[in-house]
């Protein structure tokens, strides 16, 4: 039902429901834009909370993780669909094969451009199940960041993780003094972006005002691979989420920074 031609790059999304938007399938993979608050597979600490692969699996069959993303964040995952492309798609993330794309909005100016993080991280390091930096037991983690442009209180961060510890990304922002906007486990501000308070003319009604985005502003954006049947290279997109691009165009419409004219 959802079998594409390939090509190098396919940037294409289709079958919106509430919790997943299907970007590609065929019959090795199939690649999905997540919505944020659903786990990607189980979890011991939110046994009953809902899952991704066992509603995709309703529509698509048996199918097998071979990465994460954070309950919190939004975009892209994908899943193999059969052992053979499993065992590929393991491979290409075990050896840092894969390039992964995340956007962020965080508070805060950074004075650098480019920032270059290789600190250990430990998952499961604290009471609140949070990852915390640890040179003793951390794993080997490593994160590029890009500073795309500042607005008004916030800016827009561009993202590659090279490994994929729980909550990396999160962490080593915060071990560098950002927090991602409403963050629940690594910042103290939980305040949502609202319209009011960063248009200089607003004339709505302050009680009746909704949140622009009230959740983590942290979106997976962009994956390429080597497709584990054909080998050819290929890269697919998540678009943002309501949520998510409502604040995008805002910035963009005030400050003029956007991160999806930066790539």
């Amino acid at each position: 039902m959802h079998k594409r031609r390939f090509s190098d790059k396919i940037t294409y999304m289709a079958n919106k429901n509430i919790d997943y938007s299907v970007i590609y399938s065929d019959d090795d993979i199939i690649v999905l834009n997540k919505r944020s608050g659903i786990l990607i597979a189980a979890d011991r600490y939110n046994p009953d909370a809902p899952r991704l692969d066992l509603l995709a699996e309703k529509e698509f069959g048996k199918l097998y993780a071979v990465h994460r993303i954070d309950k919190d964040t939004s975009g892209i995952i994908i899943y193999a669909r059969t052992p053979e492309a499993h065992k590929s798609l393991s491979e290409q993330f075990e050896h840092r094969k894969v390039k992964k794309t995340y956007h962020a909005l965080v508070y805060g100016h950074p004075l650098w451009q480019n920032l270059h993080v290789d600190l250990a991280l430990q998952p499961d390091g604290d009471a609140r199940h949070r990852t915390v930096a640890s040179k003793k037991f951390g794993k080997p983690s490593v994160t590029d960041f890009r500073l795309v442009g500042s607005c008004g209180p916030y800016s827009w961060i561009e993202c590659h993780p090279l490994t994929g510890r729980t909550h990396q990304i999160r962490v080593h922002l915060a071990e560098n003094g950002f927090s991602i906007v409403c963050d629940p486990l690594y910042s103290g501000n939980q305040k949502p972006v609202r319209l009011s308070e960063i248009k200089k003319k607003w004339n709505g009604d302050e009680e009746e005002e909704r949140p622009l985005l009230s959740r983590l502003a942290l979106h997976a954006y962009k994956i390429e691979f080597e497709h584990p049947a054909t080998h050819k290279k290929v890269s697919f997109c998540a678009p943002y989420p309501k949520d998510m691009e409502a604040t995008r165009k805002q910035l963009s419409k005030i400050f003029g920074i956007d991160p999806l004219e930066s790539e």
